[in-house]
């Protein structure tokens, strides 16, 4: 990601005109008379609001869907599958980049009682195979380069349609529309689905094992939809980014099911790398994004106020970023500011902050939020002196995706939330959180053992997180179940809020897992993340930007040592890394390390680096293993 600061120290913002393809609607329309019971009646509901409004957009407006074109695109692609067979009950997968055409496939496919369901990209033949036998899939709905993938699969799913091409035995959307008949009944095949036919399946990461696919009803996600929205409000022509993979959870609450149901414009933003780049033409009013990326967001603005060439506008910027700096440390400690420090900041915001916010593109947002993994407070703490503050959700697919999130107006740090209305929660004997109520999943696809395994015969889920709740209500995680660090002493330990800590203290630190269980100390072995470690090649003027080549260059050796040792520092004794190791390469999702949602997979990790893992607890420290010393 980069940031350019040019023009952002003093504009406030307020003069913007709305980007392009907003309709300027006005705010708090009604999208229906009533709620609705399945998303085939809420995307009926919705579309007829303002049929010329723009529902759907790409970067740039090189492509738009006002909500009237949605509309006719669904009733044609609804037409098409039911001619190739496609009914009630039955499966269709999507495997495609975040683009409009993915829309009214996708609610087509709904409109047939289908369940619809996103395939990740990154997957293998094997993989594939996997995913698409055990959900059934009828039809396949993809882009051309995939083709081969799905006949590699050796799945015998009966249909391919390509959306940007026809290699020999599939066919183009186009061909598919033309094949629907006359006297389809398109009003009677929507209105027969039912509130508890399976929507949606989502594939878990599989950190464990094969992924399972987690069944979920139009009841459950519009329920999700409906509570989430009591505590975050959508309305109709709210603004948000697509650019998670649709075969995300997050990405389709946040962005498909809040767009049928209360009427959200999209942006889509086909490459994840670009959403930087895109928040500005798109200017949210609604925006989420996985620890990671508000990461990187705040290591890019940072290293763009460090590159500003104009001394008096680098000025303005470090002078504001450190009044606001004081806000964050304020509120990471609970604590208020004084007058002289709020009239400070005010005029930090009036002069440059708020024109920094424009630059970035989130000057209109309501609320931000961040989930699906534990952000470290000091990236919550910026943003929020920055006056973008971020409230931070938990949950998972079994859950419907969120179950809690913190209210804007409370603005806790640190703390998930609390559980949404009509959700029950309790904490087992042993730390484990469990939850019952309306977003439980159905269950996992053809997996009756798993699923009792994870429902017990109270209907409480299992979650396999350890949480705690303070006494409002609050939920903090304390870490998966399985994944807790036991020391030689018996200490009990949080692998993820080390490794937090340590992501914080060096943007450098792209991957790290912390290691220590049934041992006498921490380690880390660590990667970079590839995007920082090129920018600083190249402030360098290093030719050789690989990780192999950047993991030996001793600057970045004490830089990353820096922030370990900084990070130890905010960790009890028994939580210190005391050695680490820098792999000479870079993780990716759907890799040996990596959940294709990011996630670490610590048994595999431990498995392939036993190696590395042992030198690290070695006699003496061997080539390639460092100890913390803040650099000089």
């Amino acid at each position: 990601m980069s940031i350019d600061t040019n023009a952002s120290a003093t504009a406030s913002g307020a003069e913007m005109a709305e980007p392009h393809g907003h309709t300027g609607l006005g705010r708090g329309s009604v999208v229906g008379p009533r709620r609705a019971t399945t998303f085939c009646e809420a995307f009926q509901q919705t579309a007829v609001v303002a049929p010329d409004a723009v529902a759907v957009r790409t970067v740039g407006d090189t492509r738009t869907l006002t909500w009237r074109e949605y509309a006719d695109e669904v009733r044609a692609v609804a037409a098409g599958l039911s001619a190739l067979g496609v009914g009630r009950g039955d499966t269709v997968a999507l495997m495609m980049a975040n683009r409009v055409e993915f829309y009214p496939l996708e609610v087509g496919a709904q409109h047939l009682g289908a369940t619809s369901f996103s395939v990740y990209n990154t997957l293998s033949a094997e993989q594939l195979a996997h995913v698409l036998a055990n959900a059934g899939a009828k039809v396949v709905l993809c882009e051309e380069q995939y083709v081969d993938l799905v006949r590699r699969s050796g799945v015998p799913v009966e249909h391919v349609v390509c959306v940007d091409g026809a290699p020999a035995g599939a066919i183009t959307v186009e061909e598919l529309v033309g094949l629907g008949s006359s006297g389809f009944d398109f009003d009677a095949a929507w209105r027969a689905v039912q509130p508890d036919d399976v929507l949606t399946l989502i594939y878990t990461s599989g950190t464990t094992g094969e992924p399972k696919g987690v069944e979920m009803t139009h009841e459950s996600l519009l329920y999700e939809v409906y509570a989430v929205t009591e505590v975050l409000p959508v309305e109709f022509g709210d603004r948000i980014t697509s650019f998670l993979p649709s075969a995300h959870i997050a990405d389709r609450v946040f962005c498909l099911y809040f767009h049928e149901v209360l009427g959200s414009q999209i942006t889509v933003v086909p490459d994840a790398r670009q959403v930087a780049a895109a928040l500005p033409d798109c200017r949210p009013t609604i925006w989420g994004a996985v620890p990671r990326v508000w990461e990187k967001l705040k290591a890019a603005i940072e290293a763009a106020v460090a590159a500003e060439q104009d001394e008096t506008r680098k000025q303005g910027l470090q002078w504001a970023l450190g009044v606001a700096a004081r806000k964050a440390e304020a509120d990471l400690a609970g604590a208020e500011l004084s007058e002289a420090e709020q009239m400070a900041y005010a005029r930090a915001d009036e002069l440059v902050l708020s024109g920094l916010r424009t630059k970035i593109g989130l000057d209109r947002v309501k609320w931000t939020v961040s989930g699906a993994a534990p952000i470290p407070k000091e990236v919550l703490a910026f943003f929020g002196g920055l006056g973008v503050p971020i409230s931070e959700l938990w949950g998972m697919s079994e859950l419907s995706c969120v179950a809690s999130v913190v209210s804007p107006a409370e603005h806790r740090l640190g703390t998930v939330g609390r559980l949404l209305p009509g959700m029950e929660g309790r904490i087992a004997e042993d730390g484990e959180f469990l939850v019952r109520g309306p977003l439980v999943m159905k269950g996992y696809r053809k997996e009756p053992a798993k699923t009792a395994e994870a429902i017990d015969s109270d209907g409480w889920l299992h979650t396999g997180d350890v949480m705690t709740m303070d006494g409002d209500g609050h939920l903090s995680v304390v870490d998966r179940k399985k994944e807790l660090i036991i020391s030689a002493a018996g200490k009990n330990m949080s692998p993820a809020h080390i490794e937090n800590v340590m992501k914080a203290a060096c943007p450098l630190i792209g991957g790290i897992a912390a290691t220590g269980d049934r041992r006498p100390y921490n380690t880390a072995l660590i990667v970079l993340d590839a995007e920082t470690a090129a920018a600083y090649a190249v402030r360098r003027g290093l030719q050789d930007v690989s990780a192999a080549a950047l993991v030996a260059d001793a600057d970045v050796i004490a830089r990353i040592g820096a922030g370990i040792a900084g990070g130890n520092t905010r960790l009890s004794r028994s939580e210190q890394v005391k050695r680490f190791q820098i792999l000479p390469t870079f993780w990716e999702p759907g890799g040996d390390e990596l959940t294709l949602t990011s996630k670490l997979r610590r048994k595999p990790i431990a498995e392939k680096y036993a190696i590395e893992i042992d030198a690290l607890y070695a006699d003496s420290a061997g080539v390639g293993v460092h100890e913390p010393a803040p650099a000089h």
